[in-house]
């Protein structure tokens, strides 16, 4: 077994512990039929379609065939075939997923293979031969590199098994993905499956239903959520949050339909550059009408609704806009990817000469509310289009250039950490993806800032300069939070549930101890709602719990809620008018009164931050 600094890259071993697995299944189950298997972060999976539906118990199973492979030191012995006679061999072989990739390969190449399959290592060519991999009796259509022989594969785990279509697609056969972990050491594949452990315990998806936070229905449709009375809380608190930062920062706000007209979509670029990622068009009166993909349009027409001049400038347009996306149900991921969410966006129109501030005040506008959440680690990725493919941007190679200076003239003078990336720019001009990392070390693009110079010309964004003459604006998309459903997610994650006071749905519960408390409990709930504390819901966030359960009952129930506070009350709190409180971390304060705990959560809702404990 290789060490790390031996000359062989991780990737290289995990594609062939990929391999391995897919081995030892064929050795355990010779009909199975393989679709794709790459390396992926931590490890590697492979789509395989078998005869029996694989539980999380059958994997162990598979571990030993693939332990026993291993020191039988497999080699992965590397074979070329022209195509035809490739496909002849896949399809003798019963690899009906094979020849289909095969086929693909010969008819459209390899970069359409990696596009559907999501694995760059099939194969590449697709003009003459192939290459095949094969480790003892499994043989992988595979571009390779491979390693020696299988002795040479580290520490490896089989952690689990979902479902996944054929080729992304719904409309094709479900396989069964099985997922693996694999590092060169023992050590580190320990230190994993403890990080995974803690996601599972964080995992917004678990956490979302126990905290009653959001839910899904087929009927309604995939990808599509219903926000329940807790998450609903946490939505109004985020648009709060971003109403009062928005206002500070000169922004208007705006509402604008969710369904519109495709002119105004061929006006705007998006058809047919973003027509993939629409939902099909509904006719009404023998018109094309989309669902919303995206604000910006919307935006530019109320600026036009009126003239500007240069003393007008800069216009902050703010809206929190529902918004919907064709996404394919196997990338469908509770809140964090979904086919309808509701986007914190604005636009701002501002002259060439504003550009390069206002780009500066949202990032700032950024880090300001991620400062919030406590949020410490994250970064931004400068995306910038590949000029040599305008086929995908709008071809102003010009416009390109000095659009990307203006950018990294920015990032270099805010002092804020980024990388670059090309290729991956909106259609209409470069962008910033703001990477935010989570407690557990999950990396999210939650939000974005864009430059966009090609909305000027195709709504003749302009203003009156000095000149009396007609100038036209940059346009500036921002999102700092994103989508309530990203976001929520993310927070959901990053807190393990456990969300600070003004953002916590249950904020208190109150705890009588014995039924005759239940009198006391309720004076003391009428005069903490009738306190004044700003939230969005109007007052403090309380329950009651007037049971007939034990105490350590009721606090055990108080406790899935994960409620800032439970509020104890007995004899001595009732006689005396106090409180015992019974904070998130175990600490307890006696004797305080109603007052003086109204004022701390009061101070709390207001500056948005925990008091020390």
């Amino acid at each position: 077994m290789h060490a790390p600094g031996v000359n062989i890259p991780l990737e290289t071993m995990r594609h062939s512990a990929a391999h391995l697995m897919a081995a030892a299944v064929q050795a355990l189950y010779p009909t199975a039929r393989f679709g794709v298997g790459p390396a992926i972060e931590n490890g590697f999976y492979y789509d395989i379609d078998l005869p029996v539906q694989l539980q999380e118990a059958d994997l162990p199973k598979i571990e030993e065939k693939m332990r026993e492979l291993r020191k039988k030191k497999l080699g992965y012995r590397r074979e070329e075939l022209p195509i035809d006679q490739a496909i002849a061999e896949m399809d003798r072989r019963g690899q009906t997923y094979k020849v289909e990739l095969l086929e693909l390969l010969k008819e459209r190449g390899s970069t359409a293979v990696a596009k559907e399959t999501g694995d760059a290592g099939v194969a590449e060519g697709g003009a003459s031969s192939v290459s095949f991999y094969i480790t003892g009796e499994f043989v992988d259509l595979c571009r390779g590199p491979h390693l020696e022989n299988a002795s040479q594969v580290g520490a490896f785990k089989l952690t689990h098994v979902s479902g996944a279509y054929w080729r992304g697609s719904e409309m094709n056969p479900q396989l069964q993905r099985v997922y693996g972990l694999a590092f060169f050491t023992q050590e580190e594949l320990d230190a994993c499956i403890h990080q995974i452990e803690e996601a599972k315990r964080r995992d917004h998806r678990k956490l979302g239903q126990e905290l009653e936070i959001f839910t899904f229905s087929d009927e309604v449709g995939k990808g599509l959520p219903l926000w329940l009375p807790n998450g609903t809380i946490i939505r109004e608190e985020l648009e709060r949050l971003a109403k009062e930062e928005e206002f500070k920062d000169g922004y208007v706000r705006v509402s604008t339909p969710e369904i519109t007209k495709d002119k105004l979509y061929y006006r705007s670029g998006h058809l047919p550059y973003y027509a993939e990622d629409m939902y099909k068009p509904i006719e009404i009166d023998e018109e094309l009408y989309y669902l919303t993909p995206m604000n910006c349009p919307h935006h530019h027409m109320i600026y036009l609704s009126k003239p500007h001049s240069y003393r007008d400038l800069p216009v902050r347009l703010a809206e929190y806009g529902r918004c919907y996306r064709y996404e394919m149900s196997g990338t469908l991921s509770g809140l964090m990817r979904t086919r309808g969410f509701c986007q914190n966006d604005a636009h701002i129109y501002c002259r060439y000469d504003q550009a390069k501030e206002e780009f500066l005040r949202v990032m700032q506008l950024h880090a300001r509310l991620y400062d919030v959440f406590g949020i410490k680690d994250y970064f931004m990725r400068f995306s910038m289009p590949d000029l040599n493919k305008l086929d995908k941007y709008v071809n102003e190679p010009e416009k390109w250039i000095e659009a990307m200076r203006i950018i990294r003239e920015v990032m270099d003078e805010s002092g804020y950490p980024y990388v670059e990336q090309e290729g991956d720019a909106a259609f209409y001009g470069p962008k910033i993806d703001f990477i935010i990392e989570s407690a557990i070390g999950n990396e999210y693009a939650i939000s974005t800032n864009q430059l966009d110079f090609l909305a000027s010309e195709r709504f003749e964004l302009n203003y009156v300069g000095e000149d009396n003459a007609l100038h036209p604006v940059y346009v500036i998309h921002r999102a700092p939070l994103g989508s309530h459903e990203r976001f929520t997610a993310f927070l959901i994650e990053h807190f393990a549930g456990i969300f600070p006071t003004w953002l916590a749905p249950v904020q208190a519960v109150i705890i009588p101890i014995a039924d005759r408390h239940n009198d006391y409990a309720e004076r003391v709930q009428r005069e903490l709602l009738a306190a004044n504390i700003p939230t969005s819901t109007g007052g403090i966030r309380l329950e009651l719990d007037l049971s007939r359960e034990t105490l350590q009952k009721k606090i055990r129930n108080a406790a899935h809620k994960k409620a800032p506070y439970l509020l104890i009350m007995g004899d001595k709190e009732a006689e005396a008018g106090t409180l015992s409180l019974r904070l998130r971390g175990g600490k307890e304060l006696r004797g305080v009164t109603i007052p003086e705990f109204a004022d701390r959560v009061r101070n709390e809702v207001v500056n948005r931050k925990d008091w020390e404990v």
